[in-house]
């Protein structure tokens, strides 16, 4: 997955969806250069490798990524 795509979600998610936190999430691998794009852009990736711990259960997303905050309780 590389940059256009990273691009493409960047357009949309915080602007159009009101994204407070940005995952682009692929069973494959991040090209070279969509790692310091997401970082310039605030944009946390999951690949496999990340993937699979995620999947493996033992863990929430938010502990496997850097600061991203747990989800907040509903609102009463």
């Amino acid at each position: 997955m590389g940059t256009p795509d990273l691009q493409r979600l960047n357009g949309t998610a915080r602007p159009i969806h009101k994204a407070d936190v940005v995952v682009m999430l692929t069973n494959g691998r991040f090209t070279r250069d969509a790692r310091p794009f997401s970082k310039d852009t605030g944009i946390h990736l999951v690949d496999r490798d990340l993937l699979a711990r995620w999947a493996a259960g033992s863990w929430p997303l938010w502990d496997l990524l850097p600061k991203i905050p747990p989800p907040r309780r509903p609102a009463r």
